[in-house]
């Protein structure tokens, strides 16, 4: 049965991808390098900022130089932070949604952005308090579709009293994403996964277990349905 929802962050609860693809072709200015906002979505989405300078360096042809990368993360965490100071708008439908799911299940969020930066929108959002458990980019050393997030937002749910008589398996969450590797992050952790099609298209996102366009979509009693 369906007993927890998983969210991603970025592109499914806060309307924050546009900003993060303009920091990031900053932060590759930055080093001389170009980054089309197409090879951006398709290679760079589910990317925590560690992640996204070391592929940079990668598609250049470069070995990783270790001190320039955390120069370039903490100038793109910098800039980030100031951005976001007033918050950023939600994806449509998203507060309604979260509202709704976190009446019936407990709701964790996996993300690789940082902590502070979740913290601080999902409160901007007055949806912080909806979500039990947090994994992000401080809690893995690897980015999606690495499924580290996922089992860590796993192991945060697990420990809630709810579940203390029964413990809470990864075939009993949905995983929301909106990137290909998030949904194969979700799929690796053992989660069966929804994809919107906020970010990518539904041909991009076709391995997930559900594709659509947007929340108002969604009926969560028949995929609930699906887990019985």
């Amino acid at each position: 049965m369906l007993r927890a929802l998983i969210f991603d962050f970025d592109g499914v609860i806060v309307d924050s991808e546009p900003l993060i693809m303009a920091l990031t072709q900053r932060m590759a200015k930055l080093e001389g390098w170009n980054l089309t906002a197409e090879e951006y979505y398709r290679d760079y989405l589910a990317l925590d900022d560690r992640g996204i300078v070391e592929h940079l360096y990668k598609t250049h042809e470069q070995s990783v130089d270790t001190r320039r990368r955390n120069e370039l993360t903490r100038w793109k965490e910098e800039a980030y932070r100031e951005a976001i100071r007033d918050g950023l708008p939600p994806v449509p439908g998203a507060p309604e949604f979260v509202r709704q799911c976190a009446a019936r299940y407990p709701l964790a969020i996996a993300s690789g952005s940082l902590r502070s930066e979740v913290e601080h929108l999902l409160a901007r959002l007055n949806l912080r308090d909806a979500f039990v458990a947090l994994s992000t980019a401080d809690d893995c050393e690897h980015s999606k579709p690495h499924p580290c997030s996922y089992l860590t937002a796993l192991r945060g749910l697990q420990t809630l009293e709810v579940f203390s008589k029964g413990n809470l398996r990864a075939s009993e969450c949905l995983a929301l994403e909106d990137a290909p590797a998030g949904v194969d992050a979700a799929h690796a952790a053992g989660m069966r996964c929804l994809a919107i099609t906020h970010s990518r298209s539904a041909a991009e996102l076709q391995s997930a277990d559900w594709v659509l366009e947007g929340f108002d979509q969604i009926r969560l009693d028949q995929i609930a349905a699906a887990f019985l």
